[in-house]
């Protein structure tokens, strides 16, 4: 469902006319007079004075739930050509060639223009979204801002949530993006930092924001999917610099010079950020020397900026968060923010579900993380060997997503982990042991070439990710690491047709209790 509470409040209606020509649509003189005070493209999210835009869908077209949208009290119609044959007669309509690009600058006008009043902050990329949006609005709000907060962890301003009958999308449709900038907009924030994914710079959900500066961490086969090759991957991840005024890019990867390339040869400013001492970039470390930090003792991240060298005190582990902290560090920099006084939020920073440790008393060291990828698999697992212990993975791998990265994780699953353990992860309508026995020939495949060269590794599968939970700590010492991937802080798991209540960090702790200490160890 789309997110029904979320609208702002008190603000004039606009002007049917007025939006006809901010979309570019005819509209006849008959309905000069009709008023519009809001706008969704969910026929069951319609309020009195809605504009409701019918969108053309995979299988049927929104035009067909026109009825329904009146009848909740919508009073004009937004949609394409085909659309409005089927509307006709039934509620004014504005017809445009390009409605989802309408419904952003619409949505833009219902609500006044909020971004306008705000600074914007954009952040893509395949991993690391998340974090970086994390960190980022923590050193806001040590420097004295209201933040906004945007993403696959809901919507938040400073540290409270808005509650919503959300989807699971990181990035709004339109017309609900721009309510959700109002509302934070009344609430007082003045800042607002948000993940913006491929799905919505492909589908224009951020049409016409113009953010004032945009972040990349980095690309790795993902969503494909969706995309159907990872250079139109890249592209839609590429078109949100389009919309900035300066862009922060992470370039260790090839795709990240690639884009710092380009946005220079179109004249946008870049600040360049690596994860190596060495780089020859606007932000990177003093040293290569990784400490494995934790909340009760942050390292202490020295940086080069352009402000001077900084130190950061960062709590969450791995090589990955110290490039974050330094995307983070550059956004800083850009908002002309005092980057040393915002680094010191970065000392109890914490974001849910990466690379969360989950306390099991007299037992092993346990992290959950969001890693659903060969990248951030491996990225995980590396900042997470710690010498005299075993690495233990459990993992499994999306149904209905791109399944040929289902080996590929398993891969990285064995390289670095001493026993693997292949389980469910969300299987939605696909069947999981097939998808097991794919995350499963990747890692046998590593397994066995490891045999060769004396390397021992434990693959197994377990399906049900509560008793394959359950069978990493039972093989777990204390002096070893289990790392549960995959669902990080998602509180469902999706069974064909059934979400059920599933949380790894709370499993972790239920499964802990069931156990014999010392069984199976």
């Amino acid at each position: 469902m789309t997110d029904h509470q979320l609208r702002p409040e008190g603000l004039a209606p606009i002007a049917l006319t007025a939006l006809a020509a901010t979309v570019g649509a005819a509209v006849a003189d008959q309905y000069a007079g009709v008023e519009i005070s809001g706008i969704t493209q969910d026929s069951r999210a319609v309020r009195p004075g809605d504009l409701y835009v019918a969108l053309k869908g995979a299988r049927v077209h929104g035009a067909r739930f026109t009825d329904q949208a009146a009848a909740a009290g919508a009073v004009a119609v937004l949609t394409d050509s085909e659309g409005a044959e089927q509307v006709a007669g039934q509620l004014p309509v504005l017809e445009v060639t390009a409605p989802r690009d309408a419904m952003a600058y619409a949505a833009a006008e219902i609500y006044h223009h909020p971004t306008r009043q705000l600074r914007m902050v954009g952040i893509t990329g395949t991993n690391g979204k998340t974090t970086t949006t994390a960190l980022t609005a923590a050193g806001l709000r040590g420097t004295g801002h209201v933040v906004g907060t945007i993403g696959t962890l809901g919507f938040w301003l400073d540290d409270q949530e808005l509650t919503s009958d959300r989807t699971t999308v990181t990035t709004p449709e339109s017309c609900d993006l721009h309510a959700l900038f109002a509302v934070m907009l009344q609430r007082g924030a003045d800042t607002v930092v948000m993940e913006v994914s491929s799905h919505a710079l492909a589908l224009q959900r951020v049409t016409g924001v113009h953010f004032d500066v945009a972040g990349f961490t980095n690309l790795g086969r993902d969503h494909l999917d969706f995309h159907p090759t990872m250079e139109d991957y890249f592209q839609a991840k590429a078109s949100l610099f389009q919309q900035a005024g300066t862009a922060v890019i992470v370039v260790d990867g090839g795709w990240g010079a690639r884009l710092a390339g380009e946005c220079r040869a179109a004249g946008v400013p870049v600040l360049s950020v690596s994860g190596f001492a060495d780089a020859h970039t606007d932000i990177h470390p003093l040293t290569d020397d990784v400490d494995h930090p934790t909340a009760q003792d942050p390292e202490q991240l020295g940086l080069h900026t352009p402000s001077g060298d900084i130190a950061v005190p960062l709590a969450m582990p791995g090589t990955f968060n110290r490039v974050n902290s330094g995307l983070a560090v550059g956004l800083w920099e850009v908002l002309d923010e005092p980057v040393q006084q915002a680094a010191q939020a970065l000392a109890t920073a914490t974001v849910p579900g990466r690379m969360q440790l989950v306390e099991v008393p007299g037992g092993p060291r346990v992290v959950v993380d969001f890693a659903h990828t060969p990248q951030a698999v491996a990225a995980a697992l590396t900042a997470l060997s710690v010498p005299g212990g075993r690495l233990i993975a459990v993992l499994g791998a999306g149904g209905d997503r791109d399944p040929d990265k289902r080996g590929p994780m398993g891969e990285a699953a064995a390289e670095w982990a001493e026993v693997v353990i292949v389980t469910d992860d969300n299987p939605r309508s696909e069947d999981p042991a097939a998808i097991r026995a794919a995350v499963l020939a990747g890692a046998e495949q590593v397994r066995q070439s490891s045999a060769e060269r004396g390397r021992v590794i434990t693959v197994v599968e377990v399906g049900g990710r509560d008793r394959a939970i359950g069978a990493a700590l039972a093989r777990a010492g204390v002096r070893d690491t289990v790392a549960i991937l995959g669902k990080g802080h998602e509180t469902g798991q999706i069974l064909a047709e059934e979400t059920i209540d599933f949380d790894d960090a709370i499993e972790v702790v239920r499964q802990w209790a069931q156990l014999d200490p010392g069984a199976g160890r």
